[in-house]
């Protein structure tokens, strides 16, 4: 019989509040790392992105953390990724106000004048991205002297962005007695710098099989025309609830919305070029299902953390295997099947080629034109194509 939340230690309200959201048993690193966490270990958590790590965290912070002093936060996390710190306090907040914990988000590229008011009424739990917390720290608006937990989460991403000598500022000035849970889909490099270096005696919990979420997805490899590409990504995204499609570049991005918006199908982009309301106002209304389609570089995705995204479109094929994992892991989250389709033009074909034998994929390529029944469905993809003519183009 699996464990519920409370009888992993969790507070019988937070334990009824989880419940409420439709979650009836813990996620496999949740069950792994909670009761640790609870009895104030350091922990050392590796997994993959949308396994529930904010949960595993989340739950035994607003359970630990008393109230803080105004501008003097009790628990902080660390995220890479102004994306992620609105998504942690989104799942994090309601939360929150049932053990009667403030939770708020500090990051760049939003009023700081309204984030300093928060401050100076009182955070408990502050989620923030490592230039912002730094910038207000100069200011003399936050102080982290009395952090007791200290969460860095997805490590790996922060390391990967460059932000390794920001996170290290902040850890220099905590408190040398606090609790660090570290997670991250990786522990070696930089990640393991930290684990060694600012943890205490961590106990280490891994999910295992790093690749289940990519083994249980469908891949689907396209060969498509240049003039037909869009209506073929048009195609796809009609037939499916929530369509994640990447790009290379932010110019590429505003472009494919454009055409997709052309083809009835609404979409909106995310990247780095963008104004932060934007960007929010985006992924809130692709997270509430109002928005079909988002288009995304694959550095602005590093934030997207959307459970049932559907289907994930490489528009433009990936550039490595390692691109391709982690655009692919938006979808297949947390145990639910995904498809993946990725759209290749012919002089792209000996690349793909390359990119499927690096996965050990032997997916067929297939040529589709728009007018295929079959991208409404692309389970049905690899069966053959009902006799017809070339799509209009």
């Amino acid at each position: 019989m699996l464990p519920t939340f409370a009888d992993l230690g969790v507070a019988p309200a937070l334990a009824a509040a989880v419940q409420d959201q439709g979650i009836e048993e813990p996620f496999p690193i949740q069950a792994m790392t909670i009761p640790d966490a609870l009895a104030g270990r350091d922990v050392c958590g590796k997994a993959k992105t949308g396994s529930g790590k904010t949960l595993a965290f989340g739950l035994p912070v607003l359970q630990r953390t008393p109230r803080a002093e105004p501008a003097r936060p009790k628990a902080l996390v660390l995220v890479p990724t102004r994306e992620l710190a609105l998504q942690v306090r989104d799942v994090l907040r309601p939360l929150g106000e049932v053990v009667d914990r403030r939770v708020s988000a500090l990051y760049g590229g939003a009023a700081m004048d309204r984030q300093i008011r928060a401050l100076r009424r009182g955070i408990d739990v502050v989620i923030a991205t490592p230039g912002r917390l730094i910038d207000l720290g100069d200011r003399g608006e936050v102080s982290v002297a009395d952090v007791g937990t200290l969460v860095l989460d997805e490590a790996d991403r922060m390391a990967d962005m460059g932000f390794m000598p920001q996170v290290e500022w902040v850890l220099r000035r905590l408190p040398a007695v606090r609790q660090t849970l570290l997670f991250s889909a990786t522990l070696d490099g930089d990640v393991d710098h930290l684990v060694k270096r600012y943890l205490t005696d961590p106990v280490r919990h891994e999910v295992e099989s790093a690749q289940v979420t990519v083994a249980e997805m469908e891949h689907r490899f396209l060969q498509v025309h240049q003039l037909d590409k869009v209506k073929v990504a048009a195609a796809i995204a009609r037939g499916a609830f929530r369509t994640l499609l990447f790009v290379r570049t932010k110019r590429g991005a505003d472009r494919l919305v454009e055409q997709l918006n052309k083809e009835g199908v609404r979409a909106a982009a995310i990247h780095g070029d963008l104004r932060q309301p934007a960007r929010e106002r985006a992924l809130r209304d692709f997270s509430a299902g109002k928005l079909p389609a988002l288009v995304a570089t694959d550095v602005a995705a590093r934030g997207i953390h959307i459970e049932a995204i559907d289907v994930v479109i490489h528009y433009d094929p990936a550039e490595d295997h390692k691109a391709y994992l982690h655009r692919s892991g938006r979808t297949a989250r947390a145990g639910q099947a995904g498809v993946v389709a990725t759209l290749l033009l012919w002089n792209q074909q000996l690349d793909v080629e390359r990119l499927q034998k690096r996965l050990r994929l032997s997916e067929p390529i297939v040529e589709v034109f728009s007018n295929d029944p079959r991208l409404g469905d692309l389970i049905t993809l690899n069966s053959p194509a009902p006799p017809r003519r070339a799509a209009t183009i």
